[in-house]
């Protein structure tokens, strides 16, 4: 009996683990069948261990809401908020990019899958205080407003789904043109913008995955 609850447990682990890496590269509606593929079961094997796709994805993503809480924790707690700002920032930006699953589940709301309406309502009251804590600083303009952030991740978020040469690079590089605009006294001389994805304008029309 004890082996059979280790074979159980290490199913379970495959599965979640194959679903992170599914849902993160094809989004949360992904066959369930490639998720199973992944993780090397059969079809019958999932569907015993998660009934339904939101029982799956709650489970798969239950970790990176852990994750994400410890990142505002983080911010927060850095002497610099505009530096605990940018940092939190950067971190939601790339997972965008690179996780197309993050923004149903955390930005929409995947139906029935975690408690994402009490979550992020947690978020942006978080959000909301470092924004002002940054501002009371003086390290953010004055007409700086907490919801310009939804503005920048939306933006970010018309990176999701193309190559990670693309997206990252292009991420990052928009977080750091924005910030400085965010900022309440930009440098005179600010340093180097991190280096941006090579693309040219075709490159804007041209579905993702397409040469």
């Amino acid at each position: 009996m004890p082996s059979l609850r280790t074979d159980a447990r290490r199913n379970r682990e495959r599965l979640l683990e194959a679903a992170r890496e599914v849902f993160a590269a094809r989004g949360v509606d992904a066959p369930m069948s490639a998720v199973a593929r992944r993780a090397g079961v059969g079809v019958a094997t999932l569907y015993r261990r998660f009934p339904t796709r939101s029982a799956l994805v709650s489970a798969a993503f239950a970790e990176q809401l852990t994750v994400c809480a410890a990142a505002f924790e983080e911010a927060l707690a850095d002497p610099d908020p505009g530096h605990g700002l940018y940092v939190l920032l950067e971190r939601v930006c790339t997972t965008l990019v690179t996780d197309r699953g993050f923004d149903t589940v955390f930005m929409a709301g995947f139906p029935g899958a975690l408690d994402h309406t009490e979550e992020r309502a947690r978020a942006e009251e978080r959000l909301a205080h470092l924004v002002d804590r940054a501002r009371a600083a003086g390290q953010l303009r004055e007409d700086f407003d907490a919801a310009d952030i939804p503005l920048l991740l939306m933006a970010v978020n018309g990176l999701a789904g193309q190559p990670p040469e693309v997206a990252l690079p292009g991420a990052r590089r928009l977080l750091a043109y924005l910030f400085q605009a965010f900022q309440a006294h930009p440098p005179a001389r600010p340093g180097p913008l991190p280096p941006g994805p090579q693309m040219d304008l075709a490159g804007v029309y041209r579905p993702a995955g397409r040469p």
